[in-house]
């Protein structure tokens, strides 16, 4: 009787062991949530890692230093850096878009002698889409019509330049050198392609410097290149940044078309992607510029319009 008291207290006493092992191995493979607590949370609902971003390099926009011993700028930085970071759906898709619009851009940046980081200014103007903003801006650089016609883009009832993203870049460019040109810096370029030269300029002469990081804006502007620089983080790596996209997942670049050069009207332009072996919503896809289903041209004026090889 004696014999399995004994047997029975040794395999209760195991029991416990293990339990306890089991429960410190458990305990050292969880991540600790916060600095401090020696054991994993017990009432945890959803369970992830949420980390801040280190932002312990140099940082550059346009090949401008960006000033992080200033704890303002810092603090400034590391919010759209957290933003852009954990706003998931959005970044996920601008990776996606860039693999598509950044090999149309790039050369003409490089063309124009503006520098490659403005192609992250398009990502945050519209996320790479023909948007129409509420003030009526629109295409992938957000040009407003007033702005877009003063740098020779055709806006009209049946045609929209800012819709062609390669007519919309060589503007974009103008734009950006002609600000440079007035403010003396591509920081203050890009605030002034958010907020506009005159009211830029208005700020500068009342508070008294020159230096976009020292400037206190509206809340948009204030933001503006910041996000751009966020933007720019996670566009160039990243899987650094936990978004892990397959080739085959990218927005493949629209680059198989032939031109077809017109220079009369087209009175429909259904009947135009039937001849050409494509569909109306393939012309449309390729050609967004084109704003209705006819193109009157009266003045006879040439047009280059592309027509897939292909059409899915």
């Amino acid at each position: 009787m004696h014999l399995f008291k004994n047997f029975a207290v040794f395999l209760v006493a195991g029991f416990v062991v293990m339990l306890f092992i089991s429960y410190t191995s458990r305990e050292e493979e969880l991540p600790q949530a916060t600095a401090g607590l020696s054991a994993p949370y017990e009432n945890e609902i959803l369970p992830q890692v949420i980390k801040s971003i280190p932002l312990d390099k140099e940082y550059t926009f346009a090949g401008e230093t960006v000033p992080l011993d200033n704890f303002d700028v810092y603090e400034r930085f590391d919010r759209e850096m957290l933003v852009n970071s954990y706003w998931h759906s959005s970044t996920v898709l601008n990776i996606k878009a860039a693999n598509r619009y950044f090999p149309i851009m790039e050369p003409i940046l490089a063309e124009e002698g503006v520098p490659d980081d403005f192609k992250y200014l398009a990502v945050i103007e519209s996320n790479l889409r023909n948007e129409t903003s509420p003030a009526g801006a629109r295409g992938i650089w957000q040009f407003l019509k007033s702005i877009g016609a003063y740098y020779q883009l055709e806006i009209n009832d049946e045609v929209d330049e800012r819709l062609n993203v390669e007519k919309s870049t060589y503007a974009a460019c103008k734009y950006l050198k002609d600000s440079k040109r007035k403010f003396g810096s591509w920081t203050l370029a890009a605030a002034a392609y958010n907020m506009g030269d005159t009211r830029l300029r208005k700020e500068l002469d009342m508070q008294k410097t020159d230096n976009y990081y020292d400037l206190n804006l509206n809340d948009e502007t204030s933001r503006y290149v910041f996000r751009i620089l966020a933007v720019k983080e996670i566009l160039k790596d990243p899987q650094a940044f936990g978004f892990i996209i397959e080739p085959k997942q990218l927005y493949q670049p629209l680059d198989k078309f032939k031109i077809v050069e017109v220079k009369s009207g087209i009175p429909d332009l259904g009947l135009f992607a039937a001849d050409n072996g494509i569909t109306y919503r393939m012309l449309k896809v390729y050609n967004p510029w084109l704003r209705t289903s006819r193109l009157t041209n009266k003045t006879g004026k040439s047009y280059e319009i592309k027509v897939p090889e292909t059409a899915d």
